[in-house]
């Protein structure tokens, strides 16, 4: 099936808004997030579990793919979905932000980044092209153009050197993107990714050259690296009115619940972010009255559920105190139930804004969760 996007709700009081978007492995209705399988799993949950917890994408890694187990051995099991047993969307990052954040291992010039493995210290070379191959290969149904993350803080001239970078970059992705996609019998999406540091011109720049390239969606790149909170939503401001509205939005890497909300009331339509995930492991849950740590001596005894309206496995059948023990006693089944919970409570907020988008209320909807949720949170 070919991919589409198609508007359904627009929010009166702000730029939320609820769509469908089509893709070859389903639907996925939008605002959505992705739990990120970077090395094509989920941590501690199976494919089963998260779609019982209702998760309707994910998000996997083509750096960490190629270096293990490699391309050509999941195009040989019949492609990722069949290779780690996930017959719902998929979407994967190119490994910039891996390269990025690896920045004393690799080395960047117009072809692309050279890197050094962090497995086995071996050396290879990123190009645009080599990108389109590894995620062909890889069969995701939304794919992304290598870009250039740039650190924070940095200049202009630096910032402005990296997204026209990015851009040349994403002009040869997409000819690549063509080139494979006339050849394969299979119907992949290709998102372009802006750039610009915390620029507001730069990013503007960037976001109106790559709709000139005409890509199937856009992705919001280069954000939650450090910046203020405020500067990363000053530049989601500076970006999103110069994409198209009948076209997908995605903010990589965001993020917390309240940022999630915000970020939607801003017209942005997916995410992606390991906080759900690896917060829980670590002992800390997300719950409608805030973020708390489950693993604190304070829920020794206490015999209520996470989160008493949740209604998710975890929280129909344990108490923070059992919880708190299996941490303590360090069970397997602790950072299970954990993340079972957080990813289940991060779907539960996307379908609650879905919901509020549609029916008209998102903009009360969003005060009232955020008065809640942010008087109430533990550290």
């Amino acid at each position: 099936m070919a991919f589409s996007f198609r508007l359904l709700a627009q929010d009166k009081s702000t730029s939320a808004r609820a769509a469908v978007m089509i893709t070859s492995h389903g639907e996925v209705q939008t605002p959505a997030f992705m739990p990120v399988g970077t090395q094509g799993t989920v941590k501690t949950l199976s494919p089963r579990e998260l779609g019982e917890v209702g998760a309707q994408i994910i998000l996997s890694n083509s750096y960490h793919l190629y270096l293990r187990p490699g391309p050509e051995v999941i195009e040989q099991a019949g492609g990722l979905h069949r290779f780690i047993g996930w017959d719902k969307p998929i979407l994967t990052d190119s490994g910039g932000y891996q390269v990025f954040s690896l920045a004393d291992l690799n080395m960047v010039g117009e072809e692309g980044v050279t890197f050094q493995s962090h497995l086995d210290g071996s050396r290879h070379l990123f190009t645009p092209e080599k990108i389109m191959e590894i995620q062909h290969a890889l069969g995701a149904d939304i794919i992304m153009c290598l870009d250039e993350c740039t650190a924070y803080p940095c200049t202009h001239q630096e910032a402005q050197t990296s997204a026209e970078r990015t851009f040349r970059w994403a002009s040869k992705s997409k000819e690549a993107h063509n080139r494979l996609s006339a050849v394969r019998d299979q119907d992949q999406c290709l998102f372009g990714i802006v750039q610009g540091s915390t620029y507001p011109d730069l990013r503007e720049r960037s976001a109106k050259a790559l709709v000139e390239l005409d890509f199937q969606g856009y992705a919001v790149g280069g954000l939650s690296v450090g910046e203020p909170k405020l500067a990363m939503y000053e530049m989601i401001d500076a970006t999103i009115p110069h994409l198209p509205v009948e076209k997908p939005r995605y903010l990589m890497g965001v993020g917390m619940p309240e940022d999630l909300v915000d970020a939607v009331s801003r017209g942005v339509d997916l995410f992606d972010c390991v906080i759900p995930t690896r917060n829980a492991r670590n002992g800390s849950v997300f719950t409608h009255q805030g973020q708390l740590v489950v693993k604190n001596a304070e829920y020794a005894r206490d015999f209520t559920p996470i989160d008493s309206s949740c209604q998710c496995y975890t929280c129909r059948h344990f108490s923070r105190a059992y919880l708190r023990h299996l941490f303590q006693a360090g069970e397997i089944l602790a950072p299970r139930l954990a993340t079972l919970h957080s990813v289940y409570f991060f779907m539960s907020l996307m379908r609650d804004m879905r919901r509020a988008i549609v029916e008209g209320r998102f903009d009360v909807w969003r005060r009232d969760f955020l008065k809640v949720y942010k008087n109430n949170s533990k550290n």
